[in-house]
């Protein structure tokens, strides 16, 4: 009797799936920057695969160099293959190599890490960084790291210059009950806050109690004046109070916000 597709996989009812394909994607995201290395059985009960699947799948992966044993264990981890996957979306655009720079300017005495996020459905992608030599901040973001739209700075100056349509869809989408700290509570309260972004021009999270930073961002604007991403700067609370911050730090990124969009027009 043939097995049933897995519930648990994304779509695992619909036969129009692969779903092999799917736990094939599960494995790999088993695999986390905590715990690079695992033994099968850890992926498998990460995966939610039985023993028999996961070998199978693990096996696979390694003869088509997205997995590999680690040497004298019996543990794999991750190559970097994987990363040609995303790199290769990301090299496609421009506006990371116009973004670097204006990135590099806007660290130094007060700022240790200034970023450039876009939008992908309810999340900011975070497809640029530039930091100071020594960081002390207490998150990991990096290139590729995702957060919650609703759930920051970067992500309410994104959502503060979209259209309503597209808006609202991010809205649906978002689920304000795992937004985490010091987030809007619900859609009304999250619009309120963004009506005070679009007359500020900017987006401030003081997350000072929660990991001892604070982030501003600036929307970059098309010519029709929407967002098609944001520049975001972070400090350490430690330094200036939230007002002391945004005054420091506001005009220059609203100056290499603008800057950064007027690029953008310009290269097409």
């Amino acid at each position: 009797m043939p097995k049933a597709a897995d519930d648990d996989a994304p779509g695992g009812k619909d036969k129009n799936l692969v779903h092999s394909l799917a736990k094939g994607f599960r494995v790999l995201e088993a695999f986390t920057a905590e715990e690079p290395e695992l033994l099968q059985s850890e992926v498998a009960r990460r995966a939610g695969l039985d023993d028999g699947t996961t070998f199978r799948m693990l096996n696979t992966l390694v003869a088509l160099g997205y997995v590999a044993k680690v040497p004298g264990s019996r543990r794999f981890r991750l190559t970097l293959k994987p990363l040609e996957l995303g790199f290769n979306a990301i090299a496609r655009m421009d506006m990371r190599d116009l973004a670097r720079p204006v990135l590099r300017s806007l660290v130094g005495e007060v700022n240790e890490a200034a970023s450039l996020g876009v939008l992908d459905g309810a999340d900011i992608v975070y497809i640029e960084r530039a930091q100071a030599g020594l960081v002390r901040m207490g998150v990991d973001i990096r290139v590729g790291s995702r957060i919650p739209a609703i759930a920051s700075a970067i992500g309410h100056a994104v959502l503060a210059f979209l259209p309503e349509a597209e808006l609202e869809a991010v809205l649906r989408a978002s689920r304000f009950d795992r937004a985490g700290p010091g987030v809007p509570e619900g859609p009304e309260a999250l619009r309120a806050r963004l009506a005070e972004v679009r007359r500020d021009g900017t987006a401030l999270t003081d997350w000072s109690r929660v990991n001892g930073l604070r982030v501003l961002a600036a929307p970059v604007l098309d010519v029709s004046q929407h967002a098609i991403a944001a520049v975001s700067v972070a400090a350490p609370a430690m330094r200036l109070s939230a007002e002391e911050f945004a005054l420091a730090v506001r005009a220059p990124l609203l100056e290499k916000a603008a800057e950064l969009g007027l690029a953008l027009a310009a290269a097409g």
